[in-house]
């Protein structure tokens, strides 16, 4: 019988991902999800539940109904500008949240977690590429939501639980099959909008600052497939329950390692649609680092991660060939 492993945010975009790479290692996914962020026709490969994160009552029923083996935590709000502009709801979300998630599991005896983190931990990292040993120096709520995180989890230490915080940078792509992908509303990640420009959904795409300390003078950025992120999620998952994890608390970086700047994206994104990408040039974003790429040397040394999609090239076109098929998809609905 598939050992069950709770899926909190499993009908987002990396939620969706993992939930079809657990099930395609023989685990059934448990989908607990309010989806304020996600969709249910995500939900493909194991049950589904609406419910809050910080419901605790609504967790308990869905411990008490699936009797999950550990938890994947992806559950939470991820926009870090929003974060500064709406504080309230990110500490509300995603640390009362992740606090209540935690005390259930006490409860239930489950004690395997791994927890969507973020490069945001690190702030405005000096040194790049950045280590897992980097200060951790959030600049904004929401890497300060991911950071405390991780200290619940270190301290839930002394209960029994055993967790992995992936530290991941910027997922990109889509479902190599077309199933599943980005759809962010609104959307604020750079890959989609720009393939939103490209594909006439918007008008033109704004690059944030041109005069960084950079090769073009764009902010450079670490991209990773989304379905590599999904990998690396059940490799850290069975590191839990092998035992293999030499610390109760661990936590990795997960990154390409190579970064590209926004005038190299939009470059691969209309070599491999075939179309302009039209654009504005506008005045950097206050706090914007100029330069982010992971170290990701541990998660290959004691995950056994690697990546299959590493190019940028073959990252945009599965989420260009994704977005074809909702857009033509969508004209079908209203025709």
């Amino acid at each position: 019988m598939a050992e069950t492993i709770l899926v909190t945010g499993g009908a987002g975009y990396i939620g969706s991902h993992v939930c079809k790479a657990l099930a395609g290692e023989g685990y059934l996914p448990v989908v607990y999800d309010d989806l304020s962020g996600g969709y249910r026709d995500a939900v493909r490969w194991g049950p589904f539940m609406l419910g809050d994160l910080a419901d605790g009552a609504r967790l308990d029923q869905a411990f008490g109904a699936y009797r999950p083996r550990a938890v994947i935590h992806l559950a939470g709000y991820i926009a870090a500008g929003e974060s500064v502009a709406d504080p309230a709801k990110y500490y509300g979300n995603n640390l009362l949240g992740s606090l209540t998630l935690l005390e259930v599991m006490r409860r239930r005896g489950c004690e395997a977690l791994v927890f969507s983190s973020s490069a945001a931990v690190y702030g405005e990292a000096e040194e790049m590429p950045i280590l897992e040993t980097a200060p951790i120096q959030p600049s904004n709520p929401y890497g300060h939501t991911k950071a405390m995180t991780e200290q619940y989890l270190r301290d839930f230490c002394v209960y029994g639980l055993r967790s992995i915080s992936l530290r991941y940078f910027n997922a990109a792509g889509a479902d190599p099959d077309g199933e599943i992908g980005e759809m962010h509303e609104p959307e604020t990640h750079l890959i989609p909008l720009v393939l939103e420009a490209a594909a006439g959904l918007r008008a033109e795409i704004d690059i944030f600052g041109t005069d960084h300390p950079t090769p073009d003078g764009t902010c450079i950025r670490d991209y990773i497939h989304v379905s590599d992120l999904a990998q690396a999620h059940v490799l850290a998952l069975r590191r839990l329950l092998s035992g293999a994890a030499d610390k109760k608390a661990e936590a990795y970086n997960l990154g390409n390692g190579h970064g590209f700047s926004v005038r190299e994206v939009i470059a691969a994104a209309e070599a491999v649609t075939g179309r302009r990408v039209p654009r504005r040039e506008c005045e950097r974003r206050p706090g914007d680092p100029p330069r982010l790429i992971a170290d990701a040397t541990q998660a290959a040394k004691r995950l056994g991660w690697r990546q299959c999609h590493a190019t940028l090239e073959e990252q945009i076109a599965t989420a260009w060939n994704f977005l074809l098929k909702r857009t033509a998809e969508g004209r079908q609905s209203a025709g």
